[in-house]
């Protein structure tokens, strides 16, 4: 029999769930195959945005402003995951995929513990009622992308089922959004989380390769701007 010994096995992408105040996981959940691909989008938080003044037209902002940012960049990602079970139904057996399914969608959904907790709030005559917090979520893919997320869009696709209509086939389209330190309160483990992104984002950014002027078609900036 060939062994294959020497191959390192794929590291799997995934979502840990941790208690927002210790930071111990409460619960992890392993894509069972990695998405093919991923978009993702980044928007600069540009402090002159929405602005027109000096009458340079719509959005224009103050041209003082127009090289500064007033806050870290917002970014969301968007991918497809594929739960199937149907190689394996003894271990899915007897709920199918149901536990893999239940699973993400908790991750935007109050308990019902936390549910009962602000009703009863409600019928003592509280005036107002903290919003639930829900755990701090944290999307990893690879040792170079651990980021704490906020689900936006969870879109689930059944495709086949067993003799109990559980299902045992689907494919997710999941949408999140990083969390930054703009989004989360000071001290709060998830904007630490962010700040070691984001340097990670930094060290691989000062790993790459330089080019020169001239391979853009000029000789230098003076050149460029019609100066010298």
């Amino acid at each position: 029999m060939t062994r294959y010994a020497d191959i390192p096995k794929p590291i799997r992408s995934g979502i840990a769930v941790l208690d927002p105040g210790t930071g111990t996981p409460q619960q992890i959940i392993v894509l069972q195959f990695n998405p093919d691909t991923l978009e993702r989008s980044v928007s600069p938080q540009s402090a002159g945005d929405g602005g027109d003044a000096g009458g340079g037209g719509a959005g224009s902002g103050d041209r003082n402003e127009a090289l500064r940012l007033k806050g870290p960049a917002q970014e969301t990602w968007k991918f497809t995951a594929e739960i199937d079970a149907t190689d394996q139904l003894e271990v899915a057996a007897p709920d199918g995929i149901h536990p893999q399914l239940a699973a993400l969608e908790m991750l935007v959904q109050p308990t019902t513990a936390q549910l009962r907790a602000a009703s009863e709030l409600s019928k003592q005559g509280a005036i107002e009622i903290t919003p639930i917090e829900m755990p701090l979520t944290l999307f990893t893919w690879g040792s170079k992308r651990v980021m704490p997320v906020r689900l936006t869009e969870l879109s689930v696709n059944e495709s086949a089922f067993d003799v109990n209509l559980n299902p045992i086939r689907a494919s997710l389209s999941i949408g999140m959004k990083i969390l930054t330190v703009s989004d989360l309160p000071a001290g709060h483990r998830g904007a630490d989380l962010y700040m070691a992104h984001l340097a990670q984002k930094e060290r691989l950014a000062a790993a790459a390769r330089g080019g020169s002027v001239a391979r853009l078609g000029f000789a230098g900036v003076s050149t460029a701007t019609g100066r010298g």
